[in-house]
């Protein structure tokens, strides 16, 4: 099993800030979620599946509560998500890169969300 780790580091009235981290991995990935809308603290399995929204591969964290359909993706505003985890583009590639090489090694793996605030 492989990790990706996610810890909020701040929150305001609309975003969550956090500090994404790729087992592994050395540099860190700035994210950003909409406050209205985060996914609860835990451990979720991550895959690449087609997203019909966004019309291309893109992970998919599964299993949240009450909830489908939650990517990864980028953006930079927490208006651009209701309820996904924003990164810039090159640390979605990063990410996907990430999850594949697992795939491909036959390893599962999962993100791990905590909120250090």
């Amino acid at each position: 099993m492989q990790s990706i780790h996610l810890i909020r580091t701040s929150k305001a009235a609309k975003a969550i800030w956090g500090t994404l981290f790729l087992e592994g991995v050395p540099r860190e990935i700035t994210t950003l979620e909409n406050a209205n809308y985060i996914i609860p603290d835990g451990t979720y399995p991550v895959s690449i599946t087609y997203s019909p929204r966004f019309q291309k591969n893109l992970p998919l964290i599964d299993k949240v509560p009450g909830r489908s359909g939650i990517r990864i993706h980028t953006g930079t505003q927490p208006e651009h998500s209701q309820g996904c985890v924003l990164v810039n583009p090159k640390d979605k590639e990063r990410i996907i890169e990430f999850i594949n090489q697992n795939a491909k090694n036959n390893e599962e793996t999962f993100i791990c969300i905590s909120s250090a605030f």
